[in-house]
């Protein structure tokens, strides 16, 4: 069993490989490698993939949906949905913005809970991923520090009072750094000592777009791979390594190197890695028209460079190699914005848990 589970994981490793590989883009959200396919091919109808948005006042919410194997390798994701909330407003210090959104999260997730058959008192385990030495990877445990936990309580209340409220227990397990321990172990041992339903999993991603650093969140019932989006690779938290539902909760807080090079020799092939396939109203960079002359060392003549993918690696290579080809940015407030997107996540999780809470005492609970 576990023989066969390893080559399924290996299989979906190197799906993601082979579109990194083949567009020179390391993202962990499914409508940004969508994006990115629409922007490079064409047609914005991909076999296999749906995809629906929908506006709000402070939100755009894309649906994802990779229905099977081809629309996995098209869009170098797992089969399965994702939810994606962009808001910009989530980089302003707004409080009463921030519940909107939280409110927002808490609808979406509630979805993937009805999706995945849950009822309403079925046991829940909140794993915190992440390094809390690390502030772009602390997310997970300071959403799990700001949770209404609730199994211990309700297994010592009588049934009148456990209207409303859901047992849910939650860990920050660490990393294997700092642990020893696979996260994936962890999970797994205390999912089989506590008898949980389902497992929702909080993580920091990476992104494409420094544009969507702390500024979007998407919710997968696909699992995680914890450490994936710096490049390690762990053993996977998903329904097929535990045998129970997992939704996995994601906030890209890094940008690879790598990305910012790709962009940047785009941006002097005269294309503008960031156009808006989605027709957007929002505002576009403008794309660079460079004097080939300062390029080129000097090289006469008017036409802008030109890299295939075999030339744009390589340069990317010599630019980064051998010290910096993982490397990783993230924002100089990334505390603030942490911090920010912290209350939103663990007051929209609150919420879709705890119905016999009033929502405003949510976000009270958090202050």
């Amino acid at each position: 069993m576990r023989e066969e589970q390893n080559v399924h994981q290996d299989r979906y490793r190197q799906i993601e490989q082979d579109f990194e590989n083949r567009y020179g883009v390391r993202t962990d959200l499914a409508i940004e490698a969508h994006e990115v396919i629409v922007r490079k091919e064409g047609p914005p109808e991909l076999p296999g993939v749906i995809v629906k948005n929908e506006e709000t006042e402070h939100a755009l919410i894309s649906r994802v949906t990779v229905e099977n194997e081809l629309g996995a390798k098209m869009i170098g994701k797992r089969p399965g949905n994702y939810s994606t909330i962009e808001a910009k407003v989530l980089r302003e210090h707004n409080r009463e913005i921030h519940e909107d959104i939280g409110a927002l999260l808490a609808k979406e997730i509630e979805w993937f809970l009805d999706q995945s058959g849950l009822n309403e008192d079925d046991p829940v385990l909140i794993v915190g991923l992440g390094n809390w030495n690390a502030t772009p990877d602390a997310l997970g445990p300071q959403v799990v520090g700001n949770l209404m936990v609730t199994r211990h309580l309700l297994e010592l209340s009588p049934p009148e009072l456990r209207k409303g409220l859901r047992p849910v227990a939650a860990i920050a397990p660490g990393v294997l750094g700092l642990t020893g321990i696979e996260t994936g172990e962890i999970v797994t041992g205390v999912v089989e000592r506590i008898g949980a339903k389902a497992v929702i999993c909080i993580d920091a991603l990476a992104s494409r777009s420094v544009d969507r650093l702390c500024s979007t969140i998407q919710i997968s019932d696909t699992g995680i791979n914890p450490g994936a989006g710096v490049g390690n690779k762990r053993i996977p938290i998903n329904e097929e390594t535990l045998g129970i539902p997992v939704i996995a909760i994601g906030v890209p807080t890094v940008v690879h190197a790598s990305t910012i090079v790709s962009d940047a020799l785009d941006l002097l092939s005269g294309s503008n890695p960031h156009d808006n396939p989605r027709n957007q109203d929002v505002p576009q960079r403008t794309s660079i028209n460079p004097d080939p002359s300062m390029i080129m060392g000097g090289a006469q003549g008017t036409q802008q460079p030109q890299f295939n993918s075999i030339q744009k690696q390589q340069m990317i290579n010599q630019v980064l190699e051998p010290f910096f080809g993982t490397m990783i940015v993230t924002p100089k407030d990334i505390d603030q914005l942490i911090e920010d997107v912290t209350q939103v996540i663990a007051g929209g999780l609150n919420a879709a848990f705890h119905e016999g809470v009033d929502y405003t005492e949510i976000f009270q609970y958090l202050s």
